[in-house]
C-alpha cells in the first residue's frame, strides 16, 4: 500500500510540474510571453553582468536562489508598459523582492527600482514595519493582511504598469494602485527611505528584477504581456 501511495504522489508531482511554465493557446494569441520555460534561465542575467551566478539554479520546474551570494538578477529585456505575472515561495524567515523599472546606472539594482516585497511575514524581522510585508510596495504602501500566506506556500503576484499607473495583486487581492510621479506618489516617497535617492523611479522603461537577500527563494510561471 505504501508503494502505491508513494507512486500516486510521484505522478501527482510530475503532473503539477508539467502544468507550470507554459502558455495556453489563448495566452499566446493574446501576446503573452514566458520569462522562464521551466528548464533554463536564458532570459535572465545578474545585475551589471552578462551571465548568471550558479547559485541561481533550475530545480523541479522552478528558478531557485539556493543560497547567499547568488546576486540580484534581472531580465535581459526592458519593459515600459506591461502585465507581469508570476509565483514565488519564500523559505522560513526569508526575505526577497521583485523590482520593476530597474536600470544599471546606480550601485545596486534597487537604487532606482521600486520593489514589491517578498517576505516571511511571521518570522522575518522586517515584518515589524507594515509596508515591508509581502505584496507591499516596499517602504511606501502596505499590503492587506488577506493577501498574505505562510512561508513555504506559493504566492501569486500580478504587477501591471500602464502609462505610469502601477497596480499590484497578491493572491488575487489588490495591494497597490498608484500613479508613479503623482502628488500621492511623491508624498509617499518623501516619507520613505527613498526620499534622498537620486533617480529613484524616474526610469520610464527598465528591467524586471529578482532579489538576493541571502535567503532561499523560488519562482515559477513568470510571464509577461507588453501593453500598447
Amino acid at each position: 500500500m505504501k508503494v502505491i501511495i508513494s507512486f500516486f504522489f510521484f505522478i501527482m508531482t510530475i503532473n503539477t510540474f508539467a502544468q507550470d511554465n507554459i502558455l495556453s493557446s489563448d495566452e499566446k494569441n493574446d501576446g503573452w510571453k514566458l520569462l522562464f520555460n521551466g528548464s533554463d534561465m536564458n532570459q535572465w542575467r545578474n545585475f551589471k553582468k552578462q551571465d548568471i551566478n550558479p547559485k541561481w539554479q533550475v530545480k523541479e520546474g522552478s528558478m531557485i536562489l539556493t543560497g547567499k551570494g547568488g546576486g540580484d538578477i534581472m531580465t535581459k529585456d526592458q519593459y515600459e508598459n506591461f502585465d507581469f505575472r508570476m509565483e514565488w515561495k519564500i523559505s522560513e524567515g526569508g526575505n526577497s523582492g521583485i523590482f520593476i523599472l530597474a536600470d544599471e546606472k546606480g550601485k545596486k539594482i534597487y537604487s532606482h527600482a521600486p520593489e514589491i516585497q517578498i517576505l516571511d511575514n511571521e518570522k522575518h524581522s522586517d515584518r515589524k514595519k507594515p509596508n515591508h510585508r509581502s505584496g507591499s510596495l516596499y517602504d511606501m504602501i502596505t499590503s492587506p493582511a488577506e493577501s498574505h500566506k505562510k512561508a513555504g506556500e506559493w504566492n501569486q503576484v500580478r504587477i501591471k504598469l500602464n502609462k505610469g499607473q502601477l497596480q499590484v495583486w497578491q493572491n488575487e487581492v489588490q495591494t497597490v494602485d498608484i500613479l508613479i510621479g503623482s502628488d500621492k506618489w511623491n508624498e509617499l516617497v518623501g516619507k520613505s527611505k527613498f526620499k534622498s535617492w537620486k533617480g529613484f523611479a524616474k526610469t520610464k522603461k527598465g528591467h524586471l528584477g529578482l532579489q538576493d537577500h541571502n535567503d532561499k527563494v523560488s519562482f515559477k510561471n513568470l510571464k509577461i504581456k507588453e501593453l500598447k
